[in-house]
């Protein structure tokens, strides 16, 4: 390697220690290690701010600021108020089966959402259920955040890693759902139940809080029925847009902002309003991670390695997939899973022309050990970013070591359990 990329690679880590061990706010250390990188050259401004391959992915920026701001009308008419009373006397205030609703749901509308829309979503639900039953929010808010990124597997929308593997690899809405969504059920209610073991200190029953909570009127809760229907229809709207994406070609990130904007103009909500609702620091912390990174791909330093471990399993699919599926989920747990996925999507292309047989297997392994090993730690995924940022806004500090032991252990066994779904369906 060069002087440069070693010097990249240096700042990369030194960035990425201080982000867990919490020395430094990851805001301040993702800003810090983005602007070293353009002081020594590893990156360009042409790079970091308009490279598909290697620069800030404005696409995720600007769906983050789009959702925000919509989640943000939605919470002003209490209809996450609603939603947390419903839910909670469904499950009938038991914590672990608050748990599994909440779970289900967010694997479920991640699938048909993209994952960061749905803890957009389902974040101050949570907030609200676990205020009311005096319950610890940080063991629900990691379980979503994981949810989120299993169940997000499923389809082509569902994470934004597997709309990059579609582009590169020609695969469609339908081969996601009949390769992937088998799988990802399977994996969710595998899930399920390491929550009822990794959490379980969480589970506090309250019978006189569970009293009070039956007895409420969800529906009280609407403080505002026309803004209610003014935003779900707007979006539903997007939701369908983000579904048909395929026949409209429109970039979710636009549909976002299209959908924002409407809100906007046909409520009585204030622009200042809307924004304030923004989570600009973690908006700021993606940018920071994605020129990073970028100069991790503008050096070759990602290239060298993907590329070593690469060639030293061609010409055998087995290996190759196996290779691919864990090296995805460990590399995906540090450098994010959208730059990572955009970076191996090339070199995977070039695999597939020369392994025999199915070579979409190779295909299905980046997007499982991406997507999965999103969960190992508290920056592999968007979602888990989100959730991060949307926890210390509400006075819940999850740290980053908070969150990996439980991913590690997540990602571990969901990872583990695609290799046999993989032989045999693909291998043997």
């Amino acid at each position: 390697m060069t002087v440069t990329a070693w010097v990249a690679t240096i700042v990369f880590v030194a960035t990425y220690v201080l982000i867990a061990t919490e020395k430094v706010h990851r805001v301040k250390a993702a800003l810090g290690g983005a602007a070293i990188m353009l002081l020594v050259h590893a990156t360009a401004a042409g790079s970091a701010f308009f490279s598909q391959e290697s620069g800030v992915d404005w696409n995720v920026v600007f769906l983050l600021l789009g959702m925000m701001i919509i989640v943000g009308v939605l919470r002003q008419t209490g209809v996450f108020e609603y939603l947390a009373i419903w839910a909670a006397k469904r499950a009938r205030g038991r914590p672990f089966r608050l748990m599994v609703l909440l779970l289900v749901i967010t694997a479920a509308a991640s699938a048909l959402l993209d994952n960061v829309t749905t803890v957009l979503l389902i974040a101050p639900v949570t907030f609200l259920v676990c205020e009311r039953l005096a319950l610890p929010v940080a063991p629900f808010l990691i379980a979503e955040a994981m949810a989120s990124n299993i169940g997000g597997t499923a389809t082509l929308v569902g994470d934004p890693p597997n709309i990059i593997i579609a582009s590169r690899a020609g695969l469609t809405f339908n081969d996601f759902l009949v390769h992937l969504t088998p799988l990802v059920i399977v994996l969710t209610a595998v899930f399920i139940g390491l929550c009822r073991v990794l959490f379980r200190k969480a589970f506090r029953y309250d019978p006189e809080r569970a009293a009070e909570i039956m007895q409420l009127d969800e529906r009280a809760a609407i403080e505002d029925k026309v803004m209610l229907v003014q935003s779900l229809s707007v979006l539903g709207v997007v939701i369908a847009a983000f579904v048909l994406h395929p026949v409209l070609h429109y970039e979710p990130s636009v549909v976002a902002l299209l959908g924002a904007g409407l809100l906007v103009l046909v409520t009585k909500i204030t622009t200042d309003d809307a924004l304030r609702e923004v989570e600009w620091p973690t908006l700021v912390f993606f940018a920071g991670l994605f020129v990073m990174v970028g100069a991790l791909v503008e050096t070759g330093v990602i290239a060298q390695v993907s590329q070593a471990a690469a060639e030293a399993t061609a010409g055998r699919p087995g290996v190759t997939a196996m290779v691919l599926l864990w090296a995805s989920a460990g590399l995906s747990a540090i450098v994010d899973n959208i730059p990572y996925v955009a970076t191996m999507s090339p070199i995977v292309a070039d695999l597939a022309q020369h392994v025999p047989g199915d070579h979409n297997v190779l295909w299905w392994a980046l997007a499982l050990g991406a997507d999965l090993g999103g969960n190992a730690t508290a920056v592999g995924a968007s979602a888990n970013v989100v959730i991060l940022g949307i926890a210390e806004r509400n006075g819940t500090r999850i740290s980053f070591w908070q969150f990996t032991k439980y991913g590690l252990v997540v990602t571990v066994v969901t990872v583990a359990l695609c290799v046999p779904y993989l032989w045999l369906r693909y291998l043997l």
